[in-house]
């Protein structure tokens, strides 16, 4: 019901506001607390929606729920160098894992980035046979404000893509939560940039769909500014769905593991549209209907 009322309300035309296209965080760029988001997105402050800390990733961690996946699922070939353990701890007792990705040797900094490794879960399967539904939970990204943030983030951004190369054995979908992102957590267009451009091309194209879970007009934004780095076939595949519920109708949900923080936001934003309709209905209910005018024949009739 619901649904079909949203579909039925007239669509805003919005001006975007003046700004440039740094890949900061300056006053005025895209990245800016100034860049405002549409009126539906005002109705909800995210930064009053409790997001999950570095102690709950920890948490998460320790508790043995880091991407995990059934036993029989196809692993892709050798992603670490032949002879190398997949993690080994250097003198002073740092974390390091070594991956291949494309053909060149990465090393990256577990230590680092552990209490963010959940911003990459698997989500289970779709359709038949081990088509990888692939969950990256924005909220789960490091603050931009951090200590180190840069170097967080070049080794999150390896861990990210070594992770799909080794998640991935067929087709795939990506679900990006975007809910419940302030956007001081939000990755910068050259991280994005930078992350689409050494995933494998096979990967690419074995990407089926990339669905963007509660839009914002900032996420539409910074996709727009990406255009000409990313092809028209991958655009093509992004896809938009503003609740929970109308992902749940796209793919199976048993196995998506979806933060509190984003589970409050879809409540809440749900509760938001529908007082918002209530309201309008209300306006419209009390609004008594205007005069008809008299008519003018009937006048001129009369004096005659």
């Amino acid at each position: 019901m619901w649904v079909s009322l949203m579909a039925q309300r007239k669509r805003r035309t919005l001006v975007a506001p003046d700004m440039n296209l740094s890949l900061d965080q300056s006053e005025g760029s895209v990245l800016s607390d100034d860049f405002l988001e549409t009126p539906d997105d005002l109705d909800i402050n995210v930064d009053d929606i409790e997001t999950p800390d570095e102690t709950d990733s920890l948490e998460f961690i320790n508790n043995g729920n880091e991407l995990e996946w059934e036993d029989d699922t196809p692993v892709a070939t050798a992603k670490r160098l032949p002879g190398e353990s997949e993690e080994e701890r250097d003198s002073s007792g740092r974390l390091w894992r070594t991956v291949i990705i494309g053909d060149q040797e990465q090393r990256i900094d577990m230590q680092v980035i552990r209490p963010y490794l959940r911003v990459v879960t698997h989500g289970g399967y779709y359709g038949e046979g081990l088509n990888a539904i692939i969950v990256f939970a924005a909220c789960h990204l490091p603050d931009s404000n951090c200590e180190d943030y840069t170097y967080i983030m070049e080794n999150l951004f390896l861990y990210v893509v070594s992770s799909l190369e080794l998640l991935v054995a067929e087709d795939y979908m990506i679900i990006y939560m975007n809910g419940a992102t302030p956007r001081r957590k939000m990755p910068g267009i050259s991280w994005l940039k930078r992350c689409y451009q050494m995933i494998d091309r096979k990967l690419k194209k074995n990407l089926k769909c990339l669905i963007i879970a509660h839009p914002t007009w900032f996420i539409r934004t910074v996709l727009a500014i990406s255009r000409p780095f990313i092809s028209v076939k991958f655009m093509d595949k992004i896809r938009y769905v503003h609740t929970l519920q109308e992902l749940s109708q796209i793919i199976p949900m048993e196995h998506v593991q979806i933060p509190e923080c984003v589970l409050q936001y879809d409540d809440e934003k749900i509760r938001a549209q529908r007082e918002r309709l209530e309201r309008e209905q209300q306006q419209t209910n009390s609004t008594p209907p205007k005069e008809r005018p008299k008519s003018m024949i009937a006048d001129v009739g009369r004096d005659i």
